[in-house]
């Protein structure tokens, strides 16, 4: 953190001070911070790999003989449902509990001291959950195609596919940003979003189905953005139709940056005066 510092010094006495060389210059140096500091603990990864890798292994071993989905293959279509619950819990777990940390050990203190945009701040967090989501993909990637998972219409449609991911789970780290700014510790920044991502993902095409829950239910299911998300990136797998799909996902992705970002930022500041 003292490099850190020095580093965000010397960028603003050179850059100019509302200059757009003086805020990425200070968003990029809090990405290199938060960077090194997974790289310092791989365990933090491994351990958010170890649930997605559990569900796909139990669903597919225990669950996927009595799963009746459509295309009749449930690992096509349990993977892509791991794959967006594990950027969910990741994106927003990750920066929750991370910014809420930084809050209660003062280091949000002494960044407010600081000749930095208070967005570039935020900015470096949500950046840097992109380059752990591009890790667990990778990996998770590996254990799907060992479980039989593949990739059926080549491998443009699945890099679209996987960036469309990343894309929405940057906009997901917003709304963990958000919480984490307005929890009052780490430990109830980590139980507010279990509250609701347990749901946010259940309910949703992610495991099973749509049409099987109540109608009532199923209204939500289909227009929740982790079913258009993961509606997405079932078409791009395997060849199916899903231009509306996608255009939907990128749409609640721009809606939850907006919101979320704007929101984060406003509570960053205040708390600043």
């Amino acid at each position: 953190m003292v490099a850190t510092t020095a580093a965000l010094q010397a960028d603003a006495e050179v850059a100019p001070r509302r200059g757009p060389g003086w805020w990425l210059n200070g968003a990029a140096e809090l990405s290199r911070r938060n960077l090194r500091h997974i790289l310092r603990s791989p365990e933090l990864v491994m351990y958010g790999l170890m649930q997605p890798v559990m569900f796909v292994l139990l669903f597919t071993f225990v669950f996927g003989g009595a799963m009746d989905v459509p295309g009749g293959s449930y690992k096509q279509f349990l993977v892509p449902g791991v794959f967006v619950q594990m950027v969910l819990f990741g994106s927003v777990a990750g920066t929750t509990i991370g910014v809420a940390t930084d809050m209660s050990s003062g280091i949000m203190d002494r960044l407010r001291s600081m000749p930095i945009s208070r967005s570039a701040v935020l900015v470096g967090r949500t950046a840097s959950e992109v380059l752990r989501n591009v890790v667990s993909l990778a990996v998770m990637v590996v254990v799907g195609l060992l479980i039989g998972f593949r990739f059926k219409d080549g491998l443009l449609p699945a890099l679209g596919g996987l960036a469309l991911l990343l894309f929405f789970g940057y906009a997901l780290s917003w709304l963990g940003a958000f919480v984490g700014m307005s929890a009052s510790s780490p430990e109830a920044a980590q139980s507010s979003g279990l509250i609701w991502m347990f749901p946010f993902s259940f309910v949703s095409s992610a495991f099973v189905p749509t049409g099987s829950m109540p109608g009532w239910l199923q209204v939500y299911a289909d227009h929740s953005p982790m079913t258009t998300m993961v509606n997405s990136l079932r078409g791009l797998f395997n060849g199916d139709p899903v231009a509306g799909d996608v255009v939907t996902t990128l749409a609640w992705s721009v809606g939850i940056i907006v919101v979320f970002a704007t929101l984060a930022v406003r509570k960053y500041r205040s708390q600043s005066r």
